[in-house]
């Protein structure tokens, strides 16, 4: 399904994304390496089983990137310029391996750009785990084309 267009947002609308995405280990180790964040509590099992949490966590900025990517058929997909900005970005609660993440987001505003041929829309994500505990929780800018014609 390919995304909406400016004019296709109307703030206070939730939309539900239908994908969902069981994290692994691997995904968690992965990310990880990429982003040469060594942190042991990612990684390390024993490190991580003496904390709070008893075993490692999923890396934070993995949970908020995928829950980015699960908005993106019904949001953005092929009618967007470029992401302006995350902000407000919180964790609640933590994500583990084997825990399934899904999304869904809110807009909260719209307005035209001066020039009037694109759109600035801002929705409100939110990613949930399998147990409906929010996990990540942030504000997404977006610079969006305007339908065609």
């Amino acid at each position: 399904m390919p995304g909406r267009y400016y004019e296709e947002f109307e703030v206070g609308e939730t939309i539900e994304h239908g994908k969902r995405r069981t994290v692994s280990e691997s995904d968690n180790q992965r990310f990880c390496d990429m982003t040469m964040n060594q942190q042991p509590l990612h990684l390390d099992a024993e490190f991580a089983a003496d904390t709070q949490f008893g075993r490692r966590l999923v890396n934070g900025l993995y949970t908020m990137s995928l829950a980015v990517g699960l908005t993106i058929p019904e949001t953005t997909d092929g009618t967007i310029v470029a992401n302006l900005s995350y902000d407000n970005v919180e964790h609640p609660a933590p994500v583990f391996h084997g825990d399934t993440i899904r999304a869904q987001s809110t807009v909260t505003e719209k307005r035209e750009t001066s020039d009037g041929e694109r759109g600035v829309v801002t929705m409100r994500v939110e990613a949930y785990n399998q147990d409906d505990t929010l996990v990540c929780e942030f504000d997404r800018t977006v610079l969006s084309l305007k339908r065609p014609g």
